[in-house]
């Protein structure tokens, strides 16, 4: 694992977010603690006991309240979840400020992008905290232009 790099997932293929969590046991695997915050997942996996069991080396974080998809949900519901999903942010932000993990991986964050949740501008300042030390990886369907300089590689993941 490269450290201090800044990694994307992207694509419309399916294994964004597995490639992102094998990227977690390996790094968990060789002693780094690793934070995983996700977004737009409608209680996929946060909340799963099994990985309640890779605590403390790898921790699993979701602010959103609701179990639906965020496309599902009224406007007032979106608004209130706008609320928690920029708490998810912000906590992000604390968490590389801090040097809270060796590996942050936000699973989903360019589909805050894609609904205008959080702004380009929000995600630079968001990564402009990390130590050189820590690895970031984002995942999402759709990659900004903007987004591009931002990363050191990125992965495309298509369907064939």
């Amino acid at each position: 694992m490269t450290e201090g790099n800044v990694r994307i997932f992207t694509g419309d293929g399916h294994g964004k977010t597995p490639a992102a969590l094998g990227e977690a046991l390996y790094a968990a695997a060789t002693g780094k603690q690793v934070v995983v915050i996700q977004f737009l997942k409608a209680n996929e996996i946060s909340g799963n006991e099994f990985f309640a069991r890779l605590e403390p080396e790898i921790k699993f974080f979701r602010f959103e309240k609701s179990s639906c998809d965020y496309e599902d949900l009224s406007e007032k519901e979106r608004a209130e979840e706008n609320k928690n999903i920029r708490n998810g942010v912000n906590f992000a932000k604390k968490v590389l400020s801090t040097g809270g993990c060796d590996l942050l991986i936000l699973d989903e964050i360019l589909g805050l992008l894609d609904m205008g949740i959080i702004s380009v501008a929000d995600l630079k300042e968001l990564l402009s905290v990390k130590s050189e030390e820590t690895q970031v990886i984002l995942t999402g369907i759709q990659l900004q232009d903007e987004v591009v300089s931002l990363a050191d590689s990125i992965s495309k993941i298509v369907s064939v």
